[in-house]
């Protein structure tokens, strides 16, 4: 059977067996599900209140069509295992986990009151100025160095995966995310460094494609040829400088001091040309 007919029988499948809970259901014995917050390719994202404290808190089940595979149970295993060790305010902690008699997996977050960053660019028609760009990615970098200092790397960092709220960020959905204790075991010693820098600068590499994102969300095309960002976008130079080395087209970034230097500079400079 070729990969087409599979990815096919696949899709069939998934759309006959992943339909999303019902509302009104109560799992565990204890949160009952208002309403689906969003779908990924291997989970479904539930509203729900927690019957024991009548606060909101989010669910995420693992698809049902994905429940018998071994590689999707452990990506989901692993997600949970890593939300475990979150800490920080702008980011969901991690409540519980557990399972229903027909082998759903399911795990608790707390629920984070805010809006999509992707739905407010394209269904408000929300747009950032140079300035706000870089303050975003510097809330982003924060969060980014609490993580890379648990030796977790995100792996990916896109405006759907933030939310916001007055001004105020937070980064969920760490279902891609490595963490270096996991990458130790199954690497040799003398590949380890390379792969852990590999991760660090996919993070970084994400963080400027945020940035050059948000500086296109007040671009106006005048030209029906499409051309390079450095043509198109009017930024000052320390802007362009921090984007080149996110994006490792000049010398890239090897750590967070330096990226959040140049992140500074070009935010001073950013408020000295307004």
């Amino acid at each position: 059977m070729s990969m087409d007919i599979l990815r096919v029988t696949r899709k069939i499948r998934q759309f006959f067996v992943d339909w999303p809970i019902r509302e009104d259901t109560i799992l565990n014995k204890r949160y009952i599900v208002s309403d689906v917050i969003g779908t990924g390719s291997y989970g479904i994202i539930y509203d729900c209140t927690d019957l024991h404290t009548e606060q909101k808190t989010a669910v995420k089940q693992l698809r049902p069509s994905k429940r018998h595979s071994r590689k999707e149970i452990g990506m989901f295993q692993n997600e949970m295992e890593i939300m475990k060790q979150l800490s920080h305010p702008n980011m969901p902690a991690f409540i519980e986990d557990f399972s229903d008699d027909d082998q759903h997996l399911y795990y608790v977050m707390t629920f984070i009151e805010a809006e999509n960053m992707e739905e407010q660019i394209f269904t408000r028609q929300q747009s950032f100025s140079e300035e706000a760009s870089l303050l975003v990615v510097e809330q982003l970098l924060q969060m980014v160095q609490y993580l890379h200092a648990k030796g977790i790397y995100h792996q990916d960092l896109r405006i759907p995966n933030i939310l916001i709220n007055d001004g105020e960020l937070y980064l969920i959905d760490f279902g891609l995310s490595v963490c270096e204790s996991e990458v130790s075991q199954a690497t040799s010693q003398s590949d380890l460094c390379k792969r852990i820098e590999q991760l660090r600068l996919q993070d970084y590499y994400d963080l400027g494609e945020i940035l050059l994102y948000l500086l296109y969300t007040t671009y106006t095309p005048t030209n029906k040829k499409a051309l390079p960002w450095t043509e198109e976008l009017t930024i000052n130079h320390e802007t362009v400088h921090l984007l080149k080395r996110l994006l490792g087209i000049t010398d890239p970034y090897t750590n967070i001091s330096e990226i959040a230097a140049d992140l500074q500079n070009a935010v001073s400079h950013t408020r000295i040309g307004s």
